[in-house]
């Protein structure tokens, strides 16, 4: 099982519950509004009145076989909108109860 933490603009939330969704990834945790800057590219996201954009964080548990079509997904709709900013990172779930 891994664990898939995806940041996001918060004009993504709906597509980001559809690729979920489409993956068969019932199960979410989801950070409503989350403050943030990208490594590379990409504009704040402070809720400020200089950066008034906010973003917002989700993690869900996948079986293995789902991450790599999950990833994909999430690239297609990055690539698609590359200035709203969006990125998965996934980890490995040693146990669980």
């Amino acid at each position: 099982m891994k664990a898939v933490f995806i940041t996001y603009d918060q004009a993504h939330h709906e597509r980001i519950i559809e690729i979920l969704d489409r993956n068969n990834c019932r199960g979410f945790t989801a950070f409503g509004n989350v403050q943030g800057r990208g490594s590379d590219k990409g504009e704040p996201h402070y809720g400020t009145h200089a950066w008034p954009s906010l973003a917002s964080a989700l993690i869900t548990m996948v079986e293995d076989h789902r991450v790599d079509s999950l990833l994909a997904r999430l690239k297609e709709l990055d690539e698609y909108r590359p200035k709203l900013g969006l990125r998965a990172f996934v980890w490995s779930v040693e146990q669980s109860i």
